[in-house]
């Protein structure tokens, strides 16, 4: 990766690139110290004290709990891109737009980019009224005046984040959006080790201190590994193509695979089962509810909260019943895991094109039979995919409720911040493939 990075800064328009996308992520973390106008920043704080917003608050980068402009950050693009991924397999119309070349793809863009703005204006409100109800949250109370200024500041600042990300992908390094989400994340990573140092190692015995070091760095690196070896695993399905002839060529006879990723849905599971997860306790944040012991309301957040989860307290198991919001979490990541993989990839139309082309399967006949072949490796590989993403998202949860090892960033962030780290790299690579292709052509 390092020696990636030393030859890209060696060429002058990769370089370019890379500074142009660095002085983007710049601005995207000044913003996040931008206060909303008529909103009191200490006022939030101790609206948000004691409350775990955990991976939510990690998307944006540490903005919605301070309530800057970006308080939103780029979720609602996020949310949009899913609703219209999902849409275009409901929508016949907009399945021929996707499939319509370059012309499909941009209108689908479009559409992407008005929903977010819909979405973005949506919880602007939300959040407004919401925050409203809270003493002292907004400076004056909760008038038409201040829910306009404040619902306009987080959509104007969820929108400038959509625009930046898009100048990145055309003049940077990557994918924008993916990049923003990424630092979003690994701004808060550093606050998080010096919270676990000050717990576990300052004003410790010299052993304790270096054994808890120890297992820190472990943890860390094998969940980096382990999501590695998640996100670069597949299973190659050989394909044979028939020959035939065309003119007086005998053309085809070439052997290929089908590469079905073991992690076939990518992060998608995992964040749609942490946002549904934790979109209750934002909602009674806005209510001024937190999780507790006393009414049934509070209790049903603190069986949402994953701070609750797995949490042992000097051996009193009582605690250990709100572990069941871990099984409806575990439920969520596999349903999540076959559902997406079901809406994007389909083995009956991989299937017709493979028979259009000549291609089939060694000892699978063609048509019925491959898709049928193909949706039983699907559905194994599936399972192991969202059995990994399991791991990488427990192991943190484990930590935090048996040594009350609190940290805001977990497994979902790490697969984030590897898989952005790999496209991007990739990205470079093939940047520079291409010029020194030019240059050996241009000599």
């Amino acid at each position: 990766m390092f020696k990636t990075f030393l030859n890209a800064i060696k060429v002058k328009d990769i370089r370019t690139k890379l500074i142009y996308t660095f002085l983007a992520l710049i601005i995207v973390r000044l913003g996040t110290l931008l206060p909303a106008p008529a909103v009191s920043r200490e006022a939030v704080e101790q609206a948000f004290s004691g409350i775990n917003l955990g991976f939510f608050n990690n998307l944006t980068g540490g903005s919605f709990t301070k309530m800057s402009i970006f308080a939103l950050s780029i979720s609602p693009y996020i949310s949009a891109s899913i609703i219209v991924q999902l849409l275009t397999i409901a929508i016949p119309k907009l399945e021929e737009m996707q499939k319509d070349g370059e012309d499909g793809r941009k209108k689908i863009e479009n559409l992407t980019r008005y929903m977010a703005v819909g979405l973005a204006v949506v919880e602007s409100i939300a959040m407004a009224i919401g925050f409203g109800g809270s003493p002292d949250v907004l400076d004056g109370g909760l008038t038409f005046t201040n829910i306009v200024l404040v619902a306009a500041s987080f959509t104007a600042g969820s929108t400038f984040l959509m625009w930046l990300g898009e100048r990145i992908t055309e003049n940077g390094v990557g994918n924008g959006i993916s990049i923003i989400l990424m630092i979003n994340i690994v701004s808060t990573i550093p606050a998080d080790f010096i919270r676990l140092y000050y717990q576990f190692v300052y004003g410790k015995p010299v052993v304790k201190g270096i054994i808890a070091t120890l297992i820190t760095i472990a943890v860390v690196i094998f969940t980096v590994v382990f999501v590695l070896i998640l996100q670069n695993g597949e299973r190659k399905i050989p394909v044979q193509y028939a020959k035939k002839v065309q003119g007086r060529k005998m053309v085809g006879g070439q052997s290929s695979h089908i590469p079905l990723k073991v992690n076939t849905a990518g992060v998608i599971p995992v964040i749609f089962a942490g946002s549904l997860m934790s979109f209750p306790i934002v909602i009674g944040s806005f209510l001024g509810k937190a999780p507790g012991r006393g009414s049934f309301g509070e209790k049903f957040l603190k069986l949402m909260s994953q701070s609750e989860w797995l949490k042992i307290k000097d051996f009193d198991f009582g605690e250990f019943k709100y572990s069941i919001g871990l099984l409806i979490y575990i439920a969520l990541i596999i349903f999540f895991a076959y559902f997406y993989t079901s809406v994007t990839f389909n083995p009956i139309e991989v299937a017709d094109n493979m028979k259009k082309q000549g291609g089939f399967i060694p000892g699978i006949r063609p048509g019925k039979p491959t898709s049928d072949h193909l949706t039983k490796v699907l559905n194994n590989i599936i399972f192991i995919g969202a059995v990994g993403l399991i791991i990488v998202s427990v192991i943190p949860i484990f930590f935090s409720g048996a040594f009350n090892a609190s940290v805001s960033f977990g497994g979902t962030s790490i697969i984030i911040i590897v898989g952005v780290v790999i496209e991007t790299i990739k990205q470079v690579e093939s940047q520079m493939l291409v010029r020194h292709y030019k240059g050996f052509l241009n000599d």
